[in-house]
């Protein structure tokens, strides 16, 4: 609750120096895109002032039921000042970013006056050293840090009983209006906020789905790319062998803006970022939103991922993708199935273990100021912090974690099974069927593409009679990104699925609360 009144008093101070955002009243804010924003900045219709405005009113009305977001930025309007003032002055704008209002997930870490926890009370009032590199990224593009975003405490790596979307500083994230439904996680606010018109586009972060499986749940589009595409300097850490950061946006348009923004060589993540470098291709990837993008794609079928009621429910899709000329390679069989369900059920578990301990070490004792800088003062801290819940949720994967030491026998082991799995399980068979992606429903394909650092978008697909979303995912080899947002963009436009969210029912309830 004290983390709650300083969020909204923080807001409503921020929103008592709102200007008249009837004067935008042309404006359609829900589900505007970055397209739309740029068009209306352009002919002077529109402002970041009444963008941030408009984004913060929904917040100060939402968030006290629906938990979504953290902290809002109090810079955030004199950032859009400038932002503006830079337009009017006709300088040059180095992105389609430039005034775009961005929420980034917690534990990604901005030097500013927001903090960067990972949702844990413990890393409260800690001082980083340098924004992170995404951010660093978003700034020189002219974006506006709108917030941090709610998660799953510690990205899901302290207890195997928590629920997604629940950490220490907020409690529980909701996933539709006043729904008990799961949010998914551990991006939880990040994809929740975007679906809700919270805010214009997010970044998030994943180890194993944590992007792809909230922006499933929520339907709307998250892009999970090549491991080292995209900076991880600066993201509280689990796994630098699977961590990557990636954009959830209500479009596939929008998420590759984000993407084209966030991607590229860092100096604080080398060699990853510059051995991934060469995979970014001249011109940026908005390049390949082309319509016609499923013409002679072939798309992977796998019985490993459909089942039979699977293939029942997307099978009109899978008639929409034949006529958009794509061609679908089905019945297929994951090469070395049983090594590949060994890698992600085993060999997974034993490496994460080690080396989020080794990485979280790292992180912890590179902070300006922090209480704790080990993994094994977290733990501590948890076990007397009543808010942390500890007897309720646990802490066992983090204890697992601090029993580790480090890169053994058992962890060489792991590795090499895990690479093995890789070479010949997925990319055995996208390169023999000379696949351009393997299709899931939902985001089955998460852990496979985690443990690999392979790229994935996922994409709305329908609801069902009770209005939850499913979704499709593409999945490829590293560095077909410019080829999955062919193929998702393509299904998007042939397809616009995506409803905007209904109404906030329950508004008039939380209005009373404030």
């Amino acid at each position: 609750m004290y983390v709650l009144s300083i969020l909204f008093t923080s807001l409503c101070m921020i929103l008592s120096n709102f200007s008249n955002i009837s004067e935008a009243k042309t404006f359609s804010f829900k589900e505007t895109t970055i397209d739309d924003i740029q068009i209306d900045f352009k002919q002077n219709k529109l402002t970041s002032r009444q963008l941030v405005e408009f984004y913060l009113s929904e917040i100060q009305k939402a968030n006290p039921i629906l938990k979504r977001i953290i902290e809002v930025n109090p810079d955030a309007f004199f950032v859009a000042d400038k932002a503006d003032q830079e337009r009017k002055s006709g300088a040059l704008l180095s992105s389609r970013l430039h005034g775009i209002p961005v929420l980034v997930k917690d534990n990604i870490a901005t030097k500013d006056k927001l903090n960067t926890t990972a949702g844990s009370l413990a890393l409260v009032g800690s001082i980083v050293p340098l924004d992170a590199g995404v951010v660093k990224k978003l700034r020189n593009a002219g974006a506006i840090t709108l917030g941090k975003a709610t998660m799953t405490e510690w990205a899901a790596s302290r207890s195997s009983k928590m629920p997604n979307g629940w950490n220490g500083r907020l409690g529980q994230a909701l996933k539709s209006l006043c729904s008990n439904a799961d949010p998914s996680g551990s991006s939880t606010g990040s994809a929740t906020s975007v679906a809700a018109n919270l805010a214009a586009v997010a970044l998030g972060t994943e180890t194993a789905g944590s992007i792809l499986y909230p922006a499933y749940a929520n339907s709307v589009v998250g892009i999970k790319p090549t491991v080292g595409l995209t900076s991880r300097a600066g993201v509280i850490p689990i796994s630098h062998r699977q961590d990557t950061v990636g954009p959830i946006c209500r479009t596939v348009s929008d998420a590759v803006e984000v993407l084209d923004a966030i991607v590229g060589f860092d100096r604080d993540d080398f060699p990853a970022t510059k051995k991934a470098s060469t995979y970014i291709p001249h011109g940026g990837y908005r390049q390949f939103l082309k319509a016609d993008g499923l013409k002679d794609k072939r798309l992977g079928i796998s019985k490993d991922l459909f089942g039979s009621n699977d293939i029942k429910t997307y099978q009109q899709h899978f008639n929409t993708l034949r006529q958009k000329g794509a061609v679908l390679v089905d019945n297929l069989e994951i090469a070395n199935i049983d090594l590949v369900r060994d890698a992600l059920v085993v060999a997974q578990r034993i490496a994460l273990s080690a080396e989020s301990k080794m990485n979280l070490n790292a992180y912890l004792k590179k902070l300006v100021y922090t209480r704790v800088r080990s993994l094994a003062d977290v733990i501590a801290f948890n076990k007397v912090s009543a808010s942390e819940k500890v007897e309720e949720y646990g802490q066992d994967i983090m204890e697992a974690a601090e029993k580790t030491n480090g890169i053994g026998k058992l962890e060489r082991e792991a590795l090499r099974n895990i690479t093995k799995a890789c070479k010949y399980g997925f990319e055995k068979m996208m390169k023999e069927k000379a696949l351009d992606a393997l299709m899931s429903p939902g985001a089955d394909i998460a852990d496979l593409l985690a443990i690999g650092g392979y790229p994935g978008i996922n994409v709305p697909a329908g609801y069902d009679k009770s209005g939850v979303p499913f979704r499709i995912s593409f999945g490829g080899l590293k560095g077909s990104e410019p080829t999955l947002i062919e193929i998702a963009y393509g299904f998007e436009q042939a397809t616009h699925i995506r409803k905007s969210p209904p109404s906030h029912p329950c508004w008039d309830y939380i209005s009373d609360s404030i």
